[in-house]
């Protein structure tokens, strides 16, 4: 046998060698496809009771009926997340808004920022709340902002206090369970447009702080805004919490949100905005739980963290809302896995829907081979959704 070997070619004994590693290869292709085809291209599911608004969305949101093609590459959830990050920011250009400032009720300021591109005086307005520590030119934002430019829809980004480069005039920031300054802003755009459709838009904290309002203001939301749309929000912040604390890759981003937060406000700090507080233990957070407990709850008269929780958590609220809420997930969301969904309290629910992806990360969503268009999943979900509110809606009975 050796001597066989021996008079072998040596192109033959490396071609007979590589045989194994081509089968190898070829039956790991073969298996990532089937797994990509079958365990992660799926039609999203969709939970909302029987009633009008479900009829509703069945009727006129096609893309409830198609299947959700992630990109293949970054399929995972902690890609998608960051990818998702990266790739707009390099495609989405920056968007020019009017700019203008609002005076709350206690002297605190805050901007609004009007993207009216492709608008008119009549044009329907839509209200975006940005994420924890995001603001107008956030990538996600403008991915909305391009799908209301493209449906003729005016939109208006409220900047939280402290963000969208506005200095803070009173010792207050924001949190989750705060709506005083949404409530003012919303009463603020119905007063300027009294005869326009007005609907809102929430992205991870900014849909949970959305949500709330809804829940709070119950019947009397109905008439200041027609319907709201919330994306990738941790409803369950309990749960929320122990899976992005969870290591490597989901303490990674919790620490980056955390280290955002230690940023922003240390920027105002410079102003001696906040001087009763001692904001040694809040700049030793490791995780946005520790900010919260060293901050937020002490800033807004919490107990603690799990006091603030407790107090701005959505799931257990749910049936509180009656303004037509839909809701977009992914079942990988690092800050909220399909198990910590409220599922069966939107089942429950004729004025709540849900629907979950089968991959998409935190407000990822990207989809196809290369995703370098400028209209992206939430932007197809947001432009579908208002576009049939403000249009057939009109004379729905879910409306």
């Amino acid at each position: 046998m050796d001597g066989l070997w021996a008079i072998m070619p040596l192109d033959f004994l490396e071609s007979a060698l590589c045989v194994p590693q081509f089968c190898c290869g070829a039956l790991f292709g073969l298996g990532f496809c089937a797994y990509y085809f079958f365990e992660v291209v799926k039609i999203p599911i969709f939970v909302c009771a029987k009633g009008p608004f479900s009829d509703f969305l069945s009727a006129n949101l096609p893309i409830l009926k198609s299947k959700f093609w992630p990109t293949l590459w970054c399929f995972e959830s902690r890609a998608q997340t960051i990818f998702a990050s990266v790739i707009r920011a390099r495609i989405l250009p920056h968007v020019k808004y009017r700019r203008e400032i609002l005076t709350l009720s206690d002297g605190g300021e805050v901007a609004l920022d009007w993207a009216e591109e492709n608008s008119n005086a009549m044009s329907p307005i839509v209200i975006i709340l940005p994420g924890l520590t995001g603001a107008s030119q956030a990538e996600y934002i403008k991915c909305l902002v391009y799908g209301a430019k493209n449906s003729g829809m005016k939109c208006v980004i409220f900047n939280y206090r402290g963000m969208g480069g506005v200095k803070i005039k009173t010792p207050k920031l924001y949190c989750a369970s705060s709506c005083e300054d949404l409530a003012e802003v919303i009463d603020h755009v119905k007063k300027l447009n009294p005869h326009i459709s007005v609907a809102a838009t929430g992205i991870s904290m900014g849909g949970l702080l959305l949500g709330n309002y809804l829940a709070q203001y119950g019947r009397n939301a109905i008439g200041k805004l027609k319907a709201a749309l919330i994306i990738s929000v941790p409803m369950n912040i309990f749960e929320a919490t122990k899976s992005i604390e969870k290591p490597f890759l989901n303490l990674m981003l919790n620490k980056y949100l955390c280290d955002n937060l230690q940023r922003i406000l240390k920027s105002h700090v410079v102003d001696k905005v906040f001087p009763e507080l001692d904001l040694k233990e809040v700049y030793k957070s490791k995780t946005v739980r520790e900010f919260d407990e060293n901050f937020t709850s002490r800033h807004f008269g919490y107990r603690d963290a799990y006091h603030y929780y407790s107090k701005a958590t959505l799931h257990n609220k749910l049936h509180l809302v009656e303004v037509p809420l839909l809701c977009l997930s992914a079942a990988d969301d690092p800050f909220q896995p399909l198990q910590a969904i409220p599922l069966k309290e939107v089942s429950a629910s004729k004025n709540v829907a849900m629907i979950v992806t089968s991959r998409g990360g935190h407000i990822g969503f990207l989809e196809g081979f290369w995703p370098l268009k400028e209209e992206q999943y939430i932007g197809k979900i947001f432009s579908q959704y208002f576009t049939a509110v403000f249009t057939v809606g009109k004379d729905h009975p879910a409306f």
